[in-house]
């Protein structure tokens, strides 16, 4: 009799323990779901996206939470935790891949618009097209500096937070474009920078973006990628202060600095 009583404590204890584990393994699944569902839902571009995917997403997410508040089973709670957690994780992917599409899309028209203008620039000579071009980068913000001529883009040339080019960028970059084709000699070096707020990584990683945004632009343009040099700089060498809005945009800045006529680059940052 003893013994028996003994077997049936130790059944009782294994199937506690083994609820408890299921119970705590569902638990986690809810809260892994929950993440990538609140992940996803607040961005946009999901939702323009893939808005099926996180509707699916959120009623498996209900679902699951349901199950768990009540009367479901652990088994039940993490199964649907785990389709919401699927649905969150393809709805991004699908909004990644649509954005990539769109740039791509728009930096193909954007190319072949600005090598039509190329084509429809009507100079009467090459030389005439330098010394008008000469004076045109001059004309853009241009400055002499330790580190040779430099040319800066403003933040007005792209979103906040983003590294595309806004199409009010293309006259800028036309000009350097044919300054360059008609400078074969002259090498660039592209430096990024951004203001102070936001993650120190995060800085850097979006002043490089920029920075290669204008390059990739050059190169599908023609120019050479072994002439052109890319550096993220962050929030580091700011041209003024940080405390006001004006100054913020000033700092978030791409710097397009030129070599001398012999391709020698000043020296770096």
């Amino acid at each position: 009799m003893k013994h028996s009583l003994k077997l049936l404590l130790l059944a009782i204890t294994a199937a506690t323990l083994t609820a408890c584990a299921s119970h705590s393994d569902s638990e986690q699944a809810l809260v892994a779901a929950q993440a990538s569902y609140q992940k996803v839902k607040e961005d946009p571009d999901v939702l323009r996206s893939a808005a099926k995917d996180l509707i699916r997403a959120g009623e498996s997410l209900a679902r699951a939470e349901r199950l768990s508040s009540y009367w479901g089973s652990a088994d039940d709670v993490a199964h649907y935790a785990y389709l919401s957690q699927q649905y969150s994780e393809i709805a991004g992917q699908k909004s990644a891949l649509n954005l990539h599409q769109e740039r791509a899309v728009k930096l193909e028209l954007e190319r072949q618009r600005l090598q039509l203008a190329l084509r429809e620039a009507k100079l009467l000579s090459v030389q005439e097209q330098s010394n008008w071009l000469e004076e045109q980068m001059v004309s853009l913000a241009t400055t002499q500096s330790e580190r040779g001529l430099v040319m800066t883009l403003g933040d007005v040339l792209f979103d906040a937070g983003r590294a595309d080019l806004k199409a009010s960028a293309n006259r800028t970059v036309l000009k350097l474009v044919q300054f360059l084709q008609l400078n074969p000699r002259r090498v660039v070096r592209i430096e990024g920078y951004t203001d102070s707020r936001g993650e120190v990584q995060e800085n850097l990683e979006l002043s490089r973006a920029r920075a290669q945004t204008v390059a990739d632009v050059l190169i599908d343009l023609g120019i050479e990628a072994k002439r052109i040099e890319v550096q993220g700089h962050g929030d580091s060498f700011p041209v003024t202060e940080n405390a006001s809005e004006k100054g913020r945009a000033q700092n978030r800045r791409v710097e397009i600095v030129f070599s001398d006529e012999q391709g020698h680059l000043g020296s770096e940052r």
